[in-house]
């Protein structure tokens, strides 16, 4: 609210009347909290995501070539290459063979499609636990131990990721999101070999791409 004091008194013949101008912002500051408590109840605050990462484990009793060791027909390596490249080959490596790489891309017809097929099995029994719990068969408890339990059989899938230094930090969070999305239960983060890159090159180079580094 404005009040207007015109300061009383008499006033001189010729001379302007002297106003007093008083501006009260006592209803601005309730038109705040209104606005203050209409975003707070419309608006969904930030929270952090967090998501679950599986590192080798690090024992120094086992000898190395028991901590890296894993079946080779459920094992699928990943080689995360520059310009939005990733490239994966089955079980050990042949670094003798480039053929035994393939490359594919991040979309859902090219990796995620490759990690559910070779990964079937498991994605359609959480599937149907998804599907009972939805229909409230099973409940949040039950749900989550028995998809704990279905993605650590002893056959399941293996993937091993080797991001290069040409990789982004994106490239890294879309295949870990991918092996949420495809269940896998059983993945690792390690440092590519130098027979990676040269499989990587051998292949670029043969159809005529520019290698990786």
């Amino acid at each position: 609210m404005a009040d207007i004091n015109t300061g009383g008194g008499e006033q001189k013949k010729g001379k302007p009347k002297k106003l007093h101008l008083r501006v009260d912002f006592t209803p601005m500051v309730d038109m705040n909290m209104l606005l203050i408590t209409f975003f707070m109840f419309c608006t969904t605050l930030s929270k952090p995501q967090m998501m679950d990462l599986v590192m080798p484990i690090k024992d120094e009793n086992l000898r190395k070539e028991d901590r890296t060791k894993t079946d080779e027909k459920n094992t699928i390596t990943l080689l995360l290459g520059e310009k939005d490249e990733v490239f994966y080959y089955f079980g050990f490596p042949n670094y003798a063979d480039y053929t035994s790489l393939v490359k594919t891309n991040y979309s859902p017809d090219g990796l995620r499609a490759m990690l559910a097929d070779r990964n079937g099995k498991v994605v359609k029994k959480i599937a149907e636990l998804r599907l009972k719990k939805a229909k409230k068969e099973i409940s949040d408890d039950d749900f989550n131990k028995q998809t704990a339990e279905i993605r650590d059989v002893k056959d399941g899938l293996v993937v091993i990721i080797k991001p290069t230094e040409g990789s982004t930090y994106k490239n890294l969070v879309d295949v870990l999101d991918e092996m949420q999305i495809c269940s896998i239960g059983k993945y690792a983060i390690v440092e590519p070999e130098q027979g990676d890159f040269t499989l990587i090159e051998n292949l670029l180079q043969q159809r005529n791409i520019a290698p990786t580094k």
